[in-house]
C-alpha cells in the first residue's frame, strides 16, 4: 500500500511540475524566430525596443511561468496574451529553454 502512495506522489510531482521530457533547442529556435524574435531578438536582448523584456539568459522556469499566465489570462497584456494562446506545453518549453541557453547583458554594479 505505502508502495502505490509513493508512485502516486512521485506520478503526481511529475505533472505538477510539467514535466514533458527533455526540450527541443532547434524546435525552440524556429519557434522564436516565428513568433518572438520580432519584439525581442533571436538572443533575447530587445534590440527593436527598450520596451520590450531582455529575456535571453532569463530563468527556464520564469519565463515557461510568465507564458503560461499570458496564455491563461492570469497576466494581462493584450500583445503578449495573443502570442502566447496559440502556444502548446511543448512549444512553451522548447521556447523558453532556446531564451535561456541565451546569454544574458544583465550585470551587476557591484
Amino acid at each position: 500500500m505505502r508502495r502505490r502512495i509513493r508512485i502516486a506522489l512521485a506520478a503526481a510531482a511529475l505533472l505538477a511540475a510539467g514535466g514533458t521530457g527533455a526540450a527541443n533547442l532547434e524546435a525552440g529556435k524556429a519557434k522564436a524566430q516565428e513568433v518572438c524574435q520580432a519584439c525581442h531578438g533571436m538572443d533575447g536582448q530587445s534590440a527593436a525596443s527598450a520596451e520590450y523584456p531582455k529575456i535571453g539568459g532569463q530563468h527556464k522556469d520564469y519565463l515557461a511561468k510568465a507564458l503560461r499566465d499570458y496564455k491563461s489570462g492570469a497576466r494581462k497584456n493584450p500583445v503578449m496574451g495573443a502570442m502566447a494562446a496559440p502556444l502548446t506545453v511543448q512549444d512553451i518549453d522548447n521556447v523558453t529553454a532556446y531564451y535561456a541557453k541565451q546569454p544574458g547583458t544583465l550585470a551587476s554594479r557591484y
